[in-house]
């Protein structure tokens, strides 16, 4: 009998990936989404609303492990009041969601894997490597992400055993952040951000899906990982390194930082900011990642 991984947040970027590697790897996968109850293939598909709290609960009844990517795109709007509510309570009422259905029907899982991010440890630049032991920054991105993790205590109360992974920049073709990025590059107009010596904590998706899948098979891990390769990629480094694959020298200077401020409000800390991360912890496991290299992770994902 395959084991069976339910999936919130399935339908996005991480979830596909992530799909299609358990998929190949034997297992069986559910997916809680907003659409009605249907099968896709390999895929089964669960009706959920997590704004009416609202769920199939068979779909968690049959499940043998949750991996938790559900939650409001932290960078797709202004972060006025309203979108930071809307941000932290997609989060948290995602998971109580999850919670009541398991303590409600004492279900009992192998893991609870959920999303987090390096966002946790502040949107702030400097040279210290951060490693999972740090406290969480003041600020909105730390606060959203300890609000975020406290809400699976709830789940490992449960004596279920959590897995928490703290996610940076993802690079990938088919969405997220690069996507938006090579037009730009690719016609001669992408340039640097800000002082462009903040850092940019990046994985690969690939990579980011085999912390998840060793998150699944390994009952050794629990708690806190960083999933962010630990190296000194500046957002300099990473306009120039992607510009040359293109086949050029960037031009252009640097785009102010009180331009991205008026275009993006608050929200702007988010590309202007940023941190070493330390991968020793997910590393200590026995994880290897593919891609340590970021010019081999970029003509990667420009060529997949």
């Amino acid at each position: 009998m395959k084991k069976n991984v339910l999936i919130s947040g399935g339908s996005g970027f991480i979830g596909r990936n992530l799909t299609a590697l358990l998929v190949a790897k034997g297992y069986s996968v559910s997916i809680l989404s907003r659409g009605e109850q249907q099968n896709k293939g390999d895929v089964f598909y669960y009706k959920w609303d997590v704004t009416k709290q609202t769920i199939d609960e068979q779909a968690v009844l049959n499940a043998d492990y949750i991996i938790h990517l559900a939650g409001e795109n932290i960078a797709a709007k202004r972060w006025t009041a309203k979108r930071k509510a809307a941000i932290i309570d997609s989060r948290e009422k995602s998971t109580q969601l999850l919670f009541s259905v398991l303590k409600k029907n004492n279900k009992k899982l192998d893991a609870f894997i959920s999303a987090s991010a390096v966002g946790i440890y502040g949107a702030v630049n400097g040279d210290e490597i951060c490693a999972e032991d740090m406290p969480p920054a003041n600020d909105f991105l730390g606060y959203t992400c300890q609000k975020w993790e406290d809400s699976l205590d709830f789940i490992e109360n449960l004596s279920i055993r959590t897995v928490k992974i703290r996610t940076g920049l993802v690079l990938g073709k088919d969405d997220g952040f690069l996507k938006k990025l090579i037009p730009l590059f690719k016609f001669r107009l992408g340039s640097a951000l800000g002082s462009g010596q903040q850092y940019m904590p990046w994985i690969h998706v690939d990579d980011l899906c085999n912390i998840y899948l060793q998150a699944v098979s390994d009952p050794s891990m629990e708690g806190p990982y960083n999933a962010a390769i630990t190296d000194n990629t500046t957002n300099t480094l990473f306009s120039t390194t992607l510009a040359g694959i293109f086949g050029y020298s960037i031009w252009l200077p640097n785009v102010p930082a009180y331009v991205l401020k008026l275009v993006m409000g608050e929200m702007a800390v988010i590309v202007l900011t940023g941190r070493r991360i330390s991968s020793g912890k997910i590393q200590q496991t026995g994880f290897e990642f593919k891609f340590k290299n970021l010019e081999e992770a970029l003509r990667n994902c420009l060529t997949k």
